[in-house]
């Protein structure tokens, strides 16, 4: 369950990095917050909400740490505004966290019931990476909606134009694809409780099966 999933402790390496990663996003919202101001704190605040979101999941520690790696990435590039001096970051991030959270939209949507599931097999796979680009579609649109109204009535040295943005969509897109060509291995599940999954272990499964064969 999600409660009982989140609170589960790190196992590994692996999952031990990726709450480190959140760790590091919360010093993130206290350094924006003492260093800089209102927009800064929004951001990490928004950056500590979707590194939340594969915790409360359960989902593979690689993908755990691609998600809060590209967002610290992403925001933190903002903040010193490195997208207006490095040329090709805006590209690499739009394509990378825009395809990322297209994957995990669609594990909650999975998960909700909303569409069929590609890890339970319960559908095709080309059709789960069609759903995935949609969400990351529909995602880069209110990202850029998000940028608008950031530039109109916050601050306007937050960079917005046409070709910025339809570009931004495009990149978007292809990474949303890509993450939904690789949504069965992303959405597996790794770490996920299900209810009374306590009480079950694999020989009791095995034991169930063999009584009922």
């Amino acid at each position: 369950m999600i409660t009982e999933t989140f609170l589960r402790r790190p196992r590994g390496g692996a999952e031990l990095t990726a709450d480190a990663l959140r760790v590091l996003g919360v010093i993130s919202i206290a350094i924006g917050g003492i260093h800089w101001g209102f927009v800064e704190v929004a951001v990490f605040a928004l950056t500590l909400l979707g590194m939340l979101v594969p915790r409360f999941l359960g989902l593979r520690p690689g993908f755990d740490i691609a998600v809060g790696g590209t967002l610290l990435v992403a925001a933190w590039s903002g903040v010193f505004e490195l997208y207006t001096s490095i040329d090709w970051l805006d590209i690499v991030i739009h394509f990378a966290a825009n395809g990322l959270l297209a994957a995990l939209f669609f594990v909650v949507a999975a998960r909700t019931g909303v569409v069929p599931d590609v890890a339970a097999g319960t559908t095709s796979l080309l059709r789960s990476a069609l759903l995935t680009t949609v969400f990351g579609l529909a995602a880069g649109v209110l990202w850029e909606m998000g940028e608008w109204a950031g530039h109109t009535f916050i601050d306007s040295a937050i960079f917005v134009s046409y070709t910025d943005t339809i570009g931004d969509l495009a990149v978007g897109g292809l990474g949303s694809l890509l993450a939904g060509l690789c949504i069965r291995w992303l959405s597996s599940e790794s770490r996920w409780i299900a209810p009374h999954a306590e009480a079950t272990t694999p020989a009791d499964s095995r034991t169930r099966l063999r009584e009922i064969g």
